[in-house]
C-alpha cells in the first residue's frame, strides 16, 4: 500500500508547480469527476463528420501544443544493439539509438525465437515508479518477454531520466515533447526490424505510459492496436509535466480531455483496463460508455473494450497483463498458446527475470557515444 500511495503521489504532483505558470495546462485533477462525465456528455458528436472534424481540432491542439507540427530531423546513425541472449521462447538485445542528434532512446529489444515471420510489433512504453528504474522491473519484463513468445518483435524503452537514460532528469519542462519523439522514433526503430508485418502494430504501456500509449495512437496512424493500462480518466490529466506540462488539451475557448485523446484511435482497436483505486474506477460508466458512442460512429462498438477490476490497484499487474495477452492476441494475430496452461489460464512463468546489470545499454564494453549530450540544459537546447 505504501508503494501504491507513493506511485500515486508522484504521478499527481509531479510538477504541478508548472499549472501555476501557465493557466493553460491541465494537470493532475483538473476537472472533478462529475465536471469530467459532464464534459463527456456535452461533447458527444451528432455524427461521424462531426467527431472527425472535431478529432482533427484535437490533434491539432496536440501538435501545435507540444510544438510537434514538425518533427526535428531523424539522425543518420546507426542504432546500437548488442548483448544478445537466447531465453526460453524469445532473446532479448541491449539497444540505443539518437531520437534528436545528441539525445540517445534506450531500451531492450524482445524477439521470438524459432519462430517464422513475418511477425507483428509491439511498443511498451512504462509508467512513473518510485525508484527510477521501471524498465527493469517485473512487470516490464514480463509483458515484453511474453508478448515475444506469442510471436511479436517488442520493444521496452525508457522515459525521460529513467534507467540508462540519464542525458538529464526526467522533470524537464519539454518533457511531454521529448517523450512523444521518443516514442515515434522508437516505432521507427521497431517498425525497421526485420519481417515485420506492418498491419499488426500495437502499444501498451500502464499510467504515464498509459498516457504515452492514447497520446502515440492518436498521432500516428502505423498504431493499429493499443491498450491504455489504468490512465484514461475524464477528470484526470496525468500529474506529470512529461503528460500535462504543455499546453495539449487547452487553448482559449478550446478544450479537451484524455477520453476524447484516447478517442482518436477510433476505429483501431482498443483495451481500457482500468481499476478502483485510482482516476479510472469510473471507466466503466464514464469513460468507456463515451468511447463505445465513437467507435459506434464507425459501427464497430465491438471493437473497444474495457476490463474494470475493482478490487485491484494502480499497476501493470498479472490480470492487468492477462487482459493484454488476450486482447492484443485477438488482434494482432499472436500465439495466445504460447502462454496460457491447459485450463485456457495464463502462464508467465517462461519469462525469467533478468538483473539490471543484464539489460543496460551502457556499461563499461559499451560506453556512452561521445556525441551524447550530457544536461538538462543542453537536452532542452535541443528541443528548441
Amino acid at each position: 500500500m505504501k508503494r501504491l500511495l507513493l506511485l500515486l503521489t508522484t504521478s499527481v504532483v509531479c510538477q504541478l508547480s508548472y499549472a501555476q505558470a501557465a493557466p493553460e495546462l491541465c494537470q493532475g485533477a483538473y476537472f472533478t469527476e462529475p465536471q469530467g462525465k459532464d464534459f463527456l456528455g456535452q461533447h458527444v458528436p451528432a455524427s461521424k463528420q462531426e467527431w472527425e472534424t472535431r478529432a482533427q481540432q484535437i490533434r491539432n491542439r496536440i501538435l501545435e501544443g507540444s510544438e510537434l507540427q514538425k518533427m526535428p530531423p531523424r539522425p543518420a546513425s546507426k542504432p546500437i544493439i548488442h548483448s544478445r541472449r537466447e531465453m526460453d521462447g524469445y532473446t532479448i538485445e541491449n539497444v540505443a539509438f539518437e531520437s534528436v542528434e545528441g539525445y540517445y532512446v534506450t531500451g531492450n529489444l524482445y524477439k521470438p525465437l524459432n519462430q517464422k515471420g513475418p511477425f507483428a510489433a509491439v511498443l511498451c512504453p512504462h509508467g512513473h515508479t518510485a525508484k527510477p528504474d521501471a524498465r527493469f522491473l517485473e512487470p516490464m519484463q514480463f509483458r515484453c518477454a511474453n508478448l515475444a513468445r506469442m510471436g511479436a518483435v517488442v520493444f521496452a524503452y525508457d522515459m525521460i531520466g529513467y534507467s540508462d537514460s540519464q542525458l538529464s532528469t526526467h522533470k524537464i519542462p519539454k518533457a511531454f515533447k521529448l517523450q512523444s519523439i521518443n516514442s515515434i522514433r522508437a516505432l521507427d526503430f521497431l517498425l525497421s526490424q526485420p519481417n515485420i508485418d506492418k498491419n499488426r502494430v500495437g502499444v501498451t504501456g500502464e499510467s504515464g505510459g498509459g498516457t504515452q500509449t492514447f497520446m502515440l495512437t492518436a498521432l500516428d496512424p502505423r498504431i493499429k492496436v493499443s491498450v491504455p493500462v489504468v490512465m484514461v480518466s475524464a477528470h484526470f490529466f496525468g500529474g506529470c509535466v512529461c503528460e500535462s506540462g504543455m499546453p495539449v488539451h487547452k487553448k482559449g475557448n478550446f478544450q479537451t480531455n484524455n477520453v476524447e485523446i484516447a478517442a482518436l484511435a477510433a476505429p483501431r482497436p482498443m483495451l481500457l483496463v482500468s481499476d478502483g483505486a485510482d482516476w479510472t474506477k469510473n471507466n466503466p460508466e464514464v469513460e468507456y460508455p463515451h468511447l463505445q458512442k465513437i467507435y459506434g460512429l464507425y459501427d464497430k462498438e465491438n471493437l473497444v473494450e474495457n476490463v474494470h477490476l475493482p478490487n485491484e490497484k494502480h499497476d501493470y499487474g498479472p490480470s492487468k497483463r492477462a487482459a493484454a495477452y488476450r486482447f492484443l492476441a485477438k488482434h494482432l494475430k499472436l500465439d495466445i498458446s504460447k502462454v496460457t496452461k491447459a485450463d485456457g489460464s495464463i502462464d508467465e512463468s517462461h519469462a525469467k527475470l533478468l538483473d539490471r546489470k543484464d539489460l543496460e545499454v551502457f556499461n563499461d564494453a559499451h560506453p556512452r557515444p561521445a556525441n551524447a549530450v550530457a544536461s538538462e540544459e543542453a537536452v532542452m537546447a535541443l528541443l528548441k
